[in-house]
């Protein structure tokens, strides 16, 4: 069921967590991320850090929304956007690491989720009002990318290798950038602002497909940069539950979520 309100959000991302930990599902993984996400915009919506609370709690419904309907499809075996069945088709792969999980997941959302997100909210209105707080939730979405960054260090201890490979531009797991995925979902939202109708569902379906091709990317490694990622997999945690548990961790005293 579609949530409606940021704390139903916040129930529903609970329930995952919950579940994905009884489960050892490594979908858990992107919905513990989210979820501080989710909380931090909250915050910032009882603090009036936003030009329009009720309008950012709208935003950050519909933008929720389209990831947990991805997930119950996904799970049910039905059709969804093919960038989001790439993530989560990798929750399977036990090779995988931690962060390519998370920015497979960050990859579909904000590259895909957020710039329909946003026009799904200016309905009838004009885009560029809603700009200024687009960035505002791009920017607590990177401060806390950043944070959970750091509580990988402890669960990877060998991620920063990943570093010698730094002139790789083939993949945005050495060169993912919120701040550029936010400007890239920015100008998507603009141009997708701009179509009605059939051209409107074909624009997504065009930008899904690009967005699941660089996404591909995170998953396909070749020559010196694959061996490294198994090396850092080899001393990186390996228990879904344990992972879930550790990133999940929040200030969830600063968080009221109603029943």
């Amino acid at each position: 069921m579609a949530a409606t309100t940021i704390d139903e959000v916040l129930l529903q991302l609970d329930k995952i967590i919950a579940d994905s930990r009884r489960s050892d599902d490594r979908a858990g993984f992107f919905a513990s991320l989210y979820y501080k996400v989710t909380s931090r915009v909250k915050e910032g919506i009882t603090r009036n850090e936003f030009d329009n609370g009720a309008r950012m709690e709208k935003l950050d419904v519909l933008f929720a929304n389209r990831y947990l309907d991805a997930l119950e499809k996904w799970r049910s075996g039905s059709p969804t956007t093919t960038s989001w069945k790439t993530a989560l088709d990798a929750t399977k792969d036990r090779s995988a690491l931690i962060l390519q999980h998370l920015l497979l997941g960050m990859n579909a959302h904000i590259n895909l989720d957020l710039g329909i997100a946003a026009v799904e909210t200016m309905q009838g209105q004009s885009l560029s009002d809603i700009e200024k707080d687009f960035d505002n939730i791009n920017t607590i979405i990177g401060s806390l990318t950043y944070e959970v960054l750091n509580e990988i260090n402890r669960m990877s201890p060998l991620i920063s290798l990943i570093g010698l490979h730094s002139a790789n531009t083939e993949s945005i797991l050495i060169q993912f950038s919120v701040s550029n995925a936010r400007d890239g979902a920015w100008c998507f939202a603009e141009d997708l602002s701009k179509k009605t109708g059939a051209d409107y569902a074909l624009f997504i379906a065009a930008r899904d497909k690009n967005i699941d091709t660089l996404g591909k990317t995170l998953l396909h490694f070749k020559g010196t940069l694959r061996f490294t990622l198994w090396l850092i997999h080899l001393f990186e945690w390996k228990n879904p539950a344990r992972i879930i548990a550790a990133l999940h961790e929040y200030k969830k005293k600063y968080i009221t979520v109603s029943a």
